[in-house]
């Protein structure tokens, strides 16, 4: 078994102490070591389990792998050859689609044939990413998203829950759609979008997108 950190001490971070557990459970693979703050908040204390290390102890473990939790700052700075993607047992994912480092798949993920999916994307359960997409880096899909096939997602780009992408569109950089939106059309980088179909919000009302 290879040694593992979670990086993060937030709720998501706990959650995913329980994927670690899951895969174990089908295949012994990680011994889990505990959790690390980046900001000091937790440390010391217990997290579902798992104690909370401060991010200056990580030099200690020059040999144990990195799974990044949703809170870790981005983007990475850790060497990549040291990051793990975390998928929970449950998830369908392609034999043909390619998955970047330092991702997080919640259960019930579904990713599908030849999808293309950069580092840093954390999906939590009941996503959606169907044939030909493509998620570039730190995306963010929160629970029940759905995308269609051949949809493009460019980098750091929030997906609110339960929000529909439709084919072949391409969402732009940065973008934010909120919890609920039917998008229909392609999105400009920076956007904020809501609604059915989905249209743009000023940018200081941000859509609450939730879990």
């Amino acid at each position: 078994m290879q040694d593992l950190l979670i990086l993060g001490a937030d709720v998501h971070a706990a959650e995913m102490v329980e994927i670690v557990e899951r895969i174990n459970q089908v295949r012994p693979t990680w011994r889990l070591l505990g959790l690390v703050s980046h900001n000091g908040k937790q440390v010391g204390e217990e997290l579902n389990g798992q104690r909370v290390l401060d991010q200056e102890k990580l030099p200690e473990f020059p040999k144990t792998k990195f799974a990044a939790a949703f809170e870790w700052p981005k983007p990475f700075t850790l060497p990549h050859e040291r990051l793990i993607t975390l998928i929970d047992p449950s998830c369908f994912v392609s034999r043909t689609a390619k998955i970047g480092v330092g991702c997080v798949f919640y259960p019930h993920c579904y990713i599908g044939l030849k999808a293309r999916i950069g580092d840093g994307v954390f999906a939590l359960s009941g996503v959606t990413i169907n044939h030909d997409d493509v998620l570039e880096d730190y995306v963010t899909l929160t629970s029940k998203v759905t995308l269609a096939g051949a949809v493009h997602v460019e980098p750091e780009c929030y997906l609110g829950q339960a929000c529909t992408i439709r084919e072949k569109l391409r969402i732009g950089r940065k973008s934010i759609i909120g919890m609920g939106a039917v998008v229909t059309k392609d999105v400009p980088a920076g956007s904020i979008m809501a609604g059915n179909p989905a249209r743009p919000l000023p940018k200081e009302k941000k859509p609450c997108c939730g879990k």
